[in-house]
């Protein structure tokens, strides 16, 4: 006897950044959890589901798939896609699992901001951790950070950012010395936290780059401080619109998140000789400062300033976040008022994360990945620009870091061309979130870290179909 397909319980919310294909998953998993859908019951295939619902069969596809990796669903050659748990209070019944983020369930992820974890050795990471483990337990925090790790960083700066720092301070921090020292951090926004409550004080005004990293802007307004958006060219932040008593500026000049741009040099050496005229401290955020492309690499701000900037670095683009560390280095007074904060407030960056580090390092298995992972982008990133160039589709930030940008003229093309992506299986950023004030800047930030190249291949087409619908070759934003 052929079952018939049940009629799904299932609405999709096209206004919701939840991807559809999360939705759909979550939609299917809780009607199989509660009993609408019964163990046995037969489901339409992806094809015939697509249609039903209007969206695209990768969004289908890609819902099926994950239920079936949880086993909520099977397939039977020749006879279709049935449910296979059995119904609340039975036996047989099993727990519901719990509610998946959308990058376990979407089909491609191109959000930047993500690593290329899957890029690890895994020896080499197993490797790592066990020689982490090998080391005698610490009787107490390292407020400064494990030595050990703190020269790792050193090194690592000097061979890839060429900055020259030291990794030793005597205990009681630089307020007599000079030169910069090391750090260890709980990540970039950690140490922005950090500098924030160590350094300012509420009511302070910093500039922050519009747009920018919304996740800084709000650290810094949590410590109660006025932040003023900076708007940004094509060379970088735009210094005219930096009110006077400012007392803090944060960029990201290796490859500004999100438009991609690299600050000028020129730029660059106006800045550091304005912070030092009117008392700034600058924060150079190095976000994506070891990948660039076909590019001359340009003076870190810390180099031609260490006297005014705070240089910080992280793990999270260039491994993973789940190592939580990051570096900061700064300025004497800077290093001492924040190993004074760390006394009173007590928490201090991860130990594990910073021994693992180490041995990476120490094996030389930090720099085979780094290198490792240079080439794999760079080919990521001609796919794209090869494709993007072939089409007509204009496009900015490729010269640096893991995404680049495709600029549109309003915030209604963005939201279309997010919403059309998602119907594909496809999970793009837009521009307009990264705004703290108006938004003058629209389009998709497209990142090709976090997913397969083989992924990146496949959605290309459907890329390039959603996007000649959403912009003019040529046509500039506002900012």
């Amino acid at each position: 006897m052929v079952t018939e397909s049940p009629a799904l319980p299932v609405t999709l919310d096209r206004a919701s950044p939840t991807p559809l294909a999360v939705q759909l998953a979550e939609e299917l998993r809780a009607a199989a959890g509660d009993g609408r859908l019964r163990s046995g019951d037969r489901l339409p295939s992806t094809r015939a589901l697509a249609a039903q619902l209007n969206v695209s069969r990768t969004v289908t596809a890609a819902a099926y798939e994950q239920l079936h990796a949880e086993g909520w669903i099977t397939g039977k050659h020749g006879s279709g896609t049935y449910v296979t748990t059995a119904p609340p209070g039975s036996p047989a019944a099993r727990p519901r699992p719990r509610p998946l983020d959308d990058t376990e369930v979407t089909a491609v992820d191109l959000r930047p901001g993500s690593p290329w974890a899957a890029g690890i050795d895994r020896s080499a990471w197993r490797r790592a951790w066990r020689g982490a483990a090998d080391v005698a337990p610490l009787p107490r925090p390292q407020r400064a950070g494990i030595p050990a790790y703190r020269a790792a960083v050193a090194e690592h700066l000097l061979r890839h950012r060429g900055l020259r720092v030291s990794a030793e301070f005597d205990g009681g921090g630089f307020e007599d010395g000079d030169g910069e020292s090391v750090l260890a951090t709980g990540g970039t926004t950690a140490a922005v936290a950090e500098i924030a409550a160590a350094v300012l004080s509420p009511g302070d005004t910093v500039a922050v780059e519009e747009p920018g990293y919304q996740r800084a802007v709000q650290t810094l307004l949590a410590a109660g401080l006025r932040v003023v958006p900076a708007p940004v060219d094509g060379d970088g932040l735009l210094l005219d619109a930096i009110p006077a008593g400012t007392r803090l500026v944060y960029c990201s000049p290796a490859h500004q998140y999100p438009l991609g741009r690299r600050m000028s040099a020129a730029r660059r050496v106006e800045l550091v000789d304005r912070a030092r005229r009117e008392g700034w401290l600058v924060v150079e955020d190095d976000y994506d400062g070891e990948l660039r492309y076909d590019v001359a690499p340009l003076p870190l701000l810390a180099a031609l300033a260490p006297d005014v900037v705070v240089h910080l670095g992280t793990t999270s683009k260039i491994l993973t976040p789940a190592l939580g560390v990051g570096w900061m280095v700064a300025p004497p007074a800077v290093v001492t008022a924040v190993l004074r904060h760390r006394d009173v407030t007590g928490p201090s960056p991860s130990a594990a994360g910073q021994l693992v580090l180490v041995e990476l390092a120490r094996n030389g298995d930090l720099g085979r990945h780094l290198r490792k992972l240079r080439r794999e982008l760079s080919e990521r990133r001609g796919l794209l620009v090869d494709a993007l160039t072939g089409a007509g589709i204009r496009f900015l930030g490729d010269d640096a870091g893991a995404h680049l940008v495709v600029p549109l003229d309003t915030p209604e093309a963005e939201r279309t061309a997010i919403d059309r992506a998602r119907d594909r299986g496809i999970v793009v950023d837009g521009l307009v979130r990264h705004h703290f004030g108006t938004p003058t800047w629209f389009g998709l930030a497209i990142g090709y870290a976090a997913c397969s190249r083989p992924q990146l291949r496949a959605v290309i087409p459907d890329l390039l179909s959603l996007l000649s619908q959403s912009s003019e070759p040529g046509g500039t934003p506002s900012g």
